[in-house]
């Protein structure tokens, strides 16, 4: 029957296409039974309710970047790809502030709107990659999360398609909306178990004037570590702060062949400040002043905006580096308050003697969240049980630490066992109820976030 409602043509069922669907960048899932691709949110909307009366698993697939296994079924099913739905319906320099379908890439999405002197902030580091649909199931942030914050902030208004087939409008278009409950803000970040989203209305900011890069180079992360708190005691607010430690160096230098830091150099810290040329000014001498004084090897200024490229083609290298390594990468995108960054790499230290395993430590230094990447060897059945419980203490002593176990990737089925770590269970119990209200069948991406 959903031949009928998208054509022959948009739906998969041989088993290659359900193979590629039935897993993300986790590498971890289940095939579906067949793969839809809808072209508009009613089609949507009757795959919705074709699904929830044959109460036939559903699960939406953006670009398939996901680091948790959100967008991969558990058990079959249904994939609703929405990879047609890809244009940006209206760029409004007036209103400041952008209309898109959901698989319209975020770095298309940035430049379109850069192109008329706006600006789309968050910037996951799959931003050429991954789609905005995706990146607000996840609430995605990225290095610019540090000034400007994550994509919950951007998200003025959504049109979804419930489980059950209607069809939702949250929000507005106004900067000012407070009727109700606020559902576009649960449903930004809730990982595709409640709605489907089909339009997305995103908030712009002019684009900043001037943009100057810096790379710090330390001998030992700590000295990286201590220049960050160093930045945030001084009041610098650059618009991002990202730290890369040696076992990445060394894997993007493995990978690439390419030296983006000296030997010896144990970490290194990659800031950006943007604003008016003064600010910038101002705000890279205190970065370069805070860097040296607590002992940075070198502190480099891009000269112009193709050093500027290189300096962040280094970040973004990072996960592809990793992975060339023919190693597992068992990638956790903790989070903790700012003044605890220290203390996160402290207990990353302790983790790699417990257990003796290497971990490849990168991320938003600025904001607290690190990619801490227990890098295994698959064969090796004793390094496997050493990182599963790595994992389980990492998530205790963030926690701890008064942080949380994701601060960007979500909880997918990856990290649903640990929920009870974070949440109480009252807190699971209420989330259970809100999960019935939107999808009363359960149909929604079911094995996710909840376990």
């Amino acid at each position: 029957m959903v031949v009928a409602i998208v054509g022959a043509e948009h739906v998969r069922a041989d088993a290659p296409s359900l193979a590629a669907y039935g897993q993300d960048a986790l590498g971890q899932g289940h095939p579906p039974d067949l793969v839809v691709m809808p072209a508009n949110t009613q089609e949507v909307a009757a795959v919705a309710r074709l699904c929830n009366a044959g109460r036939v698993p559903l699960v939406v697939r953006g670009a398939g970047t996901g680091y948790t296994g959100g967008a991969v079924p558990t058990s079959g099913g249904l994939v609703l790809s929405m990879e047609r739905m890809n244009r940006i319906l209206e760029i409004d320099e007036v209103n400041l502030l952008a209309v898109v379908e959901p698989n319209v890439i975020n770095g298309d999405l940035q430049r379109a709107v850069e192109g008329v002197g706006l600006f789309y902030p968050p910037d996951p580091a799959s931003l050429d990659t991954s789609s905005i649909g995706g990146n607000v199931a996840e609430c995605a942030g990225g290095p610019r999360a540090f000034k400007y914050g994550t994509t919950k902030r951007y998200v003025l208004a959504l049109e979804a398609v419930l489980p059950t087939g209607e069809i939702i409008e949250t929000g507005s278009k106004a900067v000012k909306n407070v009727v109700g409950y606020d559902l576009t803000q649960l449903l930004v970040g809730s990982e595709g178990t409640l709605a489907i989203v089909t339009k997305v209305t995103l908030r712009l900011i002019p684009k900043p004037p001037t943009q100057a890069t810096v790379l710090a180079m330390f001998a030992d992360i700590q000295g990286a570590v201590d220049a960050v708190s160093a930045l945030i005691q001084r009041r610098v607010v650059p618009a991002a702060i990202e730290l890369v430690d040696d076992d990445s160096l060394r894997a993007v230098r493995e990978h690439t062949g390419q030296e983006f830091a000296p030997p010896g150099t144990g970490a290194v810290l990659i800031v950006e400040a943007d604003g008016t040329q003064a600010a910038v000014d101002e705000d890279i001498d205190r970065v370069a002043r805070a860097c040296r004084d607590v002992g940075a090897m070198r502190v480099t200024l891009a000269v112009d905006a193709v050093e500027r490229e290189q300096i962040w083609s280094l970040r973004r290298l990072l996960s592809p580096a990793l992975k060339a390594t023919g190693l597992k990468k068992i990638n956790h995108d903790v989070v903790v308050p700012r003044g605890r960054v220290p203390e996160l790499f402290a207990v990353i230290q302790e983790l790699k003697a417990r257990y003796g395993l290497r971990v490849a430590s990168f991320g938003h230094a600025g904001d607290g969240n690190i990619h801490v990447n227990l890098m295994v060897n698959p064969a090796a059945a004793d390094e496997t049980a050493r990182a599963k419980d790595a994992e389980r203490v990492l998530f205790e002593r963030v926690v701890a630490l008064e942080g949380s176990i994701s601060g960007e990737h979500g909880i997918g089925f990856a990290k649903a066992p640990y929920l009870g770590l974070e949440l109480s269970a009252d807190e699971i119990a209420l989330m259970k109820r809100v999960k019935a209200a939107f999808d009363p069948n359960g149909i929604l991406n079911p094995g996710k976030i909840i376990p």
